[in-house]
């Protein structure tokens, strides 16, 4: 049986409340986006006590333009407003996946970790005026067996219309499961809007989807690395062999556009897929932030080849999983290059209901790589077809951020002589380029086994 990897922040959060005096005392465990398990470490060297001293001059300087702002701006400034500025300036200049939440943002962000909610289960865009347009309902949802369809524009909830500047107006969509409220609905095609009544329910967020592409071959999508993520892969593993009469003949994993999650999803599902080796480590300015996983005897597939398709939207736990089985020799990576997003993530919660999410360490793949700001280019290149949306160029990657982390090590060569910026790969095409590409491993796997 594979061992597992909870998430342990407690020794974490106690090393750094000294840093951070707002840190509840006793916080809890909480989901968080690439946080690693990890065992409790000695606490920081006491030569470096003086990176934990309070500047006393730089908070004089900040509570005399507190000061000056809250006796001289032309219009009264709330106290908790000013405050919540000044802790999220405090923030700003770090990288950009160091962020303050505030209570609402840290519970959604929690939500979505855990790849659960409760609500309606529907894809909605804000309009300009407040109102909600459906992009699609969730399978198996209220929203769907309401008969919620793509293009209704909700106008109003339990009687309540939306305001232009009301922000998030979907918010009331959200609420404890069993109870209930009524949408009122514009729909093409129909002259009145008409009332819709649902019971919000648990919602589950599926981030792994499987089929067979052809005998012997199993495709296995992962959207993102939530909670269930790995016990999902390992179900949908088992049914694809079970299809192929009890042994797959090769797995393509497509990782595109998967925006990472928890590490500690990442790392099972290679450990699933691997008998032996470092699967990542990570490093931090804390003795604590420093860990390594590695893998536990067990091939879930038996040996049989992996490719895993990649582009520019793959980042973090996704490019974890890549670099694992690639160094490890166990996949062969297909796509374009991917986001380069080769940071470590804490949450810690705050005593108000708040949370810091703080980049807190680099990743390093097996072969002791960094690929932050940098990503991982593929063994086989692809390109997007010529009627790709934006010509398949990426709205941003790692790099392109402002006051992204630098890699900081040496990036080698680079294994498929492309450019530095990954392109995005949609569409069907690509699944066949990539399952090309596993049959020929296949056909070489087959070729070196032994007769029997």
């Amino acid at each position: 049986m594979k061992s597992r990897f909870p998430v342990l922040l407690t020794a974490l959060l106690l090393a750094l409340h000294g840093l951070n005096g707002a840190i509840a005392q006793e916080a809890p465990a909480v989901p968080q986006t690439d946080a690693p398990a990890q065992d409790a470490q000695p606490e920081p060297d006491a030569g470096k006590a003086d990176d934990r001293k309070v500047p006393l001059d730089e908070i004089r300087r900040y509570v005399a333009v507190y000061s000056a702002i809250k006796q001289a701006y032309v219009e009264p400034v709330d106290d908790g407003d000013l405050m919540q500025s000044a802790i999220r300036g405090l923030l700003f200049d770090l990288d950009p996946h160091s962020v303050y939440f505030e209570k609402s943002q840290a519970e959604e962000f929690d939500e979505q970790s855990r790849g659960a909610y409760e609500g309606i289960g529907v894809e909605l865009q804000r309009q300009p005026n407040g109102t909600l347009k459906v992009v699609a309902p969730i399978d198996d949802t209220p929203a769907a067996r309401a008969g919620l369809q793509s293009g209704d524009l909700i106008t109003a909830i339990d009687g309540k219309g939306f305001k232009p500047d009301e922000g998030d107006t979907s918010a009331p969509l959200r609420g404890p499961a069993g109870s209930s409220l009524t949408l009122t609905v514009v729909r093409e095609g129909r002259d009145k809007p008409f009332d819709v009544s649902l019971t919000r329910e648990v919602i589950r967020i599926t981030s792994v989807r499987a089929k067979m592409l052809e005998p012997g071959y199993g495709y296995v999508r992962i959207s993102a690395f939530q909670a269930d993520t790995a016990a999902d892969f390992e179900k949908q593993i088992a049914v694809l062999k079970e299809q192929a009469g009890g042994r797959l003949r090769g797995l393509l994993i497509d990782l595109r556009s998967n925006p990472g999650g928890l590490l500690t999803s990442a790392v099972q599902i290679a450990d699933d897929l691997l008998e032996k080796g470092v699967i990542v480590s990570t490093r931090g300015r804390l003795a604590i932030s420093d860990a390594e996983f590695s893998a536990t005897p067990g091939d879930r597939l038996d040996g049989a080849p992996v490719v895993l398709l990649v582009d520019a939207g793959s980042a973090s736990a996704s490019e974890v999983l890549a670099g694992a089985l690639r160094d490890n020799d166990r996949a062969r990576i297909v796509g374009s290059r991917t986001f380069g997003k080769g940071s470590v993530q804490t949450v810690m919660p705050l005593d108000n209901g708040d949370s810091v999410k703080l980049t807190t360490a680099r990743y390093y793949t097996p072969s002791g790589r960094s690929i932050q700001a940098s990503g991982i280019a593929p063994d086989v290149l692809l390109h997007p077809s010529e009627d790709a949306a934006n010509g398949g160029r990426a709205s941003y990657v790692e790099s392109s951020l402002r006051g992204h982390l630098a890699g900081s090590e040496e990036e080698g060569e680079d294994p498929a002589g492309e450019e530095q910026t990954g392109e995005v790969l949609a569409g069907e095409a690509h699944i066949a380029s990539a399952l090309a590409e596993l049959k020929k491993l296949a056909t070489t796997v087959a070729g070196a086994t032994p007769a029997q």
